[in-house]
């Protein structure tokens, strides 16, 4: 279990986190490869995917992030709850 429900806003830091560790490692990189690739600190990279400390970052960050690791930021942004998609009036 994660440090925050789904409810709390600092959800998606903890989500973003783990998803930069999987698709990191997937990748062969190191914490240092990394940040070399998107010339951000290494203790910044170490922060964002330790569990234990409560790093926060900008969309800026995270599309650096993305393309330091090769992948695409917008597709998994954002998702709908439901399958609708306007309300309808009667």
């Amino acid at each position: 279990m994660g440090m925050f429900s789904k409810d709390d806003e600092n959800y998606v830091y903890e989500l973003v986190s783990k998803n930069i560790t999987r698709i990191r490692e997937m990748r062969g990189l190191t914490k240092k490869e990394l940040a070399e690739k998107t010339f951000f600190n290494p203790h910044f990279i170490y922060n964002i995917e330790n569990m234990n400390y409560y790093q926060t970052f900008s969309i800026p960050t995270l599309v650096l992030l993305a393309r330091g690791l090769d992948v695409i930021f917008a597709n998994s942004l954002w998702k709908m709850k439901s399958s609708k998609t306007k309300k309808q009036n009667n």
